[in-house]
């Protein structure tokens, strides 16, 4: 059976984006994120879709769930109503209602935790979900400074048999 995971980086007040991208600059999350991601497919939603620099990602199989009819909008894209039923083991890529609406079929988080409160700064801020009881931190990243000056770690969850 195909595993189900997603993929987010998240501030300390669980800010994970404005509604139009992330309010932090990480190459080293992005080459996380691609390194993660490659070769798998990846779900999103429509909002997630037409943020992304590149359309489709590379190397990935992009599905997105949307309500609208595809069209030009989405070429490069599978768009479908629900999750798609597949066969290998996908990412879900974002954005927050997609997160929250498949946190209980997902089986692996993979989160980078950004050293920084940003609730404040951001006018409409997006959450990550709350992972709750149901998942267990099975690899907990040392603090690293990246280029850009912001620290940050990489965690795992998994969840509980």
């Amino acid at each position: 059976m195909a595993t189900l995971g997603s993929i987010w980086a998240q501030s300390r007040d669980g800010v994970i984006g404005d509604g139009v991208g992330m309010p932090w600059h990480l190459p080293e999350d992005l080459k996380h994120f691609k390194d993660t991601t490659m070769g798998h497919p990846i779900i999103m939603g429509r909002r997630t879709w037409e943020a992304l620099p590149i359309q489709p990602l590379p190397g990935r199989v992009n599905h997105v769930l949307s309500s609208r009819t595809p069209g030009a909008w989405s070429d490069g894209a599978y768009v479908s109503h629900d999750l798609p039923d597949l066969e290998a083991d996908a990412w879900i890529i974002g954005g927050g209602q997609l997160y929250e609406a498949t946190l209980d079929e997902v089986d692996v988080i993979e989160r980078t935790l950004i050293d920084a409160t940003l609730e404040p700064a951001v006018a409409t801020p997006v959450y990550a979900p709350r992972i709750g009881d149901e998942f267990e931190l099975v690899s907990d990243g040392e603090w690293q400074t990246s280029t850009t000056g912001l620290r940050y770690k990489f965690q795992r969850f998994e969840r509980k048999a």
